[in-house]
């Protein structure tokens, strides 16, 4: 199971790399943003990869961000999403901006990701929002502060962030400015917050 590479970038497309590492060149999948990200060929580079195995096939997809590959190992679980419509989701929008579409239940958002349709946003905000913390309120009213700040802290939870990092990542929004009562407002700061740490 390969989880990372290190290596010379050998090739560079929108939607796919070439690291070369030990000899051997890795063809690896990427999002049209994470392409963008990465340097110029012939540049050192080291990406997270999620390694899928099927009956007949092997393929690598790789991340910049540890949040961005457990993002796409969300996105994977649903019903319908595959991995090339998940690198197509990432592509279209940040993490910050699919957690926060996905908390905050904005399906018009999800759905003007080419290849994503009313139907598969729905499907999408329907099986991660629990998972992104969204789901029980623990009997707190709806838009309540309390809400929207535990919403938040689930939703960078389930992006791979420790509970201690989250919570700080979003008492450091809120101390920034951002609306106490809205969740996805949260989740887009406490993300600055993180990567700026």
């Amino acid at each position: 199971m390969i989880i990372s590479l290190n290596g010379i970038l050998a090739d560079k497309r929108a939607n796919a790399v070439v690291i070369e590492t030990g000899g051997i060149g890795y063809e690896v999948g990427v999002s049209v943003s994470c392409s963008a990200e990465l340097p110029t060929v012939g540049s050192l580079v080291r990406l997270h990869i999620h390694h899928q195995f099927t009956e007949s096939d092997q393929r690598l997809f790789g991340f910049v961000r540890a949040q961005e590959k457990r993002l796409f190992e969300l996105l994977i679980t649903v019903k319908g999403v595959g991995p090339k419509l998940a690198l197509t989701v990432l592509s279209g929008l940040d993490e910050a901006g699919i957690s926060k579409a996905i908390v905050t239940q904005d399906l018009a958002t999800l759905s003007r990701i080419p290849g994503i349709g009313r139907k598969t946003a729905e499907r999408i905000v329907l099986e991660l929002r629990d998972r992104m913390g969204a789901g029980s309120d623990g009997g707190i009213p709806p838009g309540s502060d309390a809400d929207a700040r535990s919403e938040a802290v689930a939703a960078l939870e389930a992006l791979g962030y420790k509970r201690v990092e989250a919570e700080k990542a979003i008492a450091g929004a809120i101390q920034d400015g951002a609306d106490v009562r809205n969740a996805g407002e949260l989740v887009k700061r406490g993300l600055r917050m993180v990567t700026l740490r």
